[in-house]
């Protein structure tokens, strides 16, 4: 009998299929921000290194600290103000399109940030802003890192406008303020989702309201490490901003609570339609979106949020994964 003629198969090699992506969502928050520092640091401790950071105004900020590897140098600047050293940071301006310049803050930032594209960045990372002009949610993925930061915490109304790639673009927070669909986008199958909201008008709200006849700048306080800070004309400008009249809340008191109804109501919205598969949620609503000297209380918060959720997480990242 002939031998079978019959081609040999050669069968290919079994490969485990590639690991899923797992996505960050850090939203905006202002002051409430600095729990994001607790919440990445934890999960860092913990070993959940996600493949995908996105962030909306103070996330990008402590989201791309955190992947630059500069989270510490953030940390330190934040749990070192007090609010005699934010002062220093107020740097008004009697005409522009922002109430500060953002120079002061900008300079401070960059001692601890160095250059560095986003592209060089060992993970993918987003930033979530918005065009002033057309209303249109634009995403950073490359270019210099601290300007995407920059942009996207342009706070309207508080800083001017930043200029990225011919485009005005201001805080994403108006548009996206937990950009789980950005990290959907980007490839990302299991989203862990970091909002700062979840608690803002429950018993917090209370508590908020009797901070409504109270100053949210303490403007007398003594502000002796610039002397610009001493400024007569700035003073007087914040004071006229931020000091509650006899019969109504400052002006500054009023804009910054219709920010947190607007980015309350939003995220509401974005989430109903695309929800994450982990949301950790910091209780942090008690907190004045101006309270920025109070970094310890809210890292603590932050990484408290995690422990709470890390059965969440193993069982999703399990499940999934």
């Amino acid at each position: 009998m002939e031998p079978s003629t019959k081609p040999q198969v050669q069968q290919a090699p079994i490969t485990a299929p590639a690991r899923p992506s797992i996505g960050l969502a850090l939203g905006g928050g202002v002051a409430r921000g600095w729990a994001h520092i607790g919440v990445v640091q934890r999960l860092d401790e913990l070993g959940i290194r996600p493949n995908i950071v996105c962030g909306t105004s103070v996330g990008a900020l402590v989201g791309g600290f955190w992947l630059a590897g500069e989270i510490a140098g953030l940390e330190g600047w934040a749990r070192g103000l007090t609010k005699r050293r934010m002062l220093t940071y107020f740097d008004v301006m009697l005409n522009g399109s922002g109430l500060m310049s953002g120079k002061r803050l900008e300079k401070a930032l960059h001692k601890h940030l160095p250059p560095v594209n986003i592209e060089d960045l060992p993970q993918r990372f987003l930033a979530v802003t918005s065009e002033l002009a057309t209303g249109h949610e634009i995403w950073l993925m490359d270019g210099d890192l601290g300007e995407a930061i920059q942009a996207a915490y342009a706070l309207p109304g508080v800083f001017p406008p930043r200029a990225v790639k011919n485009r005005w673009l201001i805080d994403g927070a108006l548009v996206n303020p937990l950009p789980v669909s950005a990290c959907r986008a980007l490839g990302a199958r299991v989203v862990i989702a970091v909002g700062l909201h979840a608690d803002a008008f429950g018993r917090a709200a209370t508590e908020r309201r009797t901070k409504f006849d109270e100053p949210l700048v303490d403007v007398n306080a003594p502000a002796a490490e610039e002397p610009a800070a001493n400024n007569f004309t700035e003073r007087l400008m914040l004071r006229r901003l931020f000091q509650p009249t006899e019969n109504t809340p400052g002006v500054g008191s009023v804009m910054l609570a219709s920010f947190n109804i607007l980015m309350d109501r939003i995220t509401r919205s974005r989430l109903a339609g695309d929800p994450p598969d982990v949301q950790i949620t910091p209780q942090v609503g008690q907190f004045g979106l101006l309270e920025f000297d109070r970094a310890d209380e809210l890292i603590k918060l932050g990484r408290e949020a995690v422990d709470y959720s890390m059965p969440r997480i193993e069982q999703t990242l399990e499940i999934l994964l």
